[in-house]
């Protein structure tokens, strides 16, 4: 079989930690999600919304950022509130080395 003619970028295994979360907040909404910890993006770490499959790659910073749950899960106010105050204990400090 013939190999494609692919132009790697990047081709990395790296071990990771994932946790699963399921939970409901006080206004009934469900969040089912995978957080996955990897020493990739500066300490930011993969969350995947698991009922859509949406996913973006989120630090502390971002939580702080207008707008930015809402966009990336496609959520309402109410609800990215609701997941932001899950993620603040979840997302650890951004770090940047060289």
């Amino acid at each position: 079989m013939k190999q494609p003619d692919f132009d790697f970028l990047l081709d990395i295994n790296e071990q990771t930690s994932t946790r699963y979360v399921t939970f409901i907040t006080p206004n009934l909404n469900r969040f089912d999600l995978a957080v996955l910890t990897t020493d990739r993006f500066y300490g930011k770490k993969i969350v995947i919304d698991l009922q859509t499959g949406r996913s973006g790659i989120l630090g502390p910073d971002d939580l702080e950022e207008e707008g930015v749950l809402e966009s990336v899960f496609r959520i309402s106010e109410e609800q990215a509130r609701e997941l932001a105050e899950f993620l603040s204990m979840v997302l650890g400090a951004v770090t940047f080395t060289d």
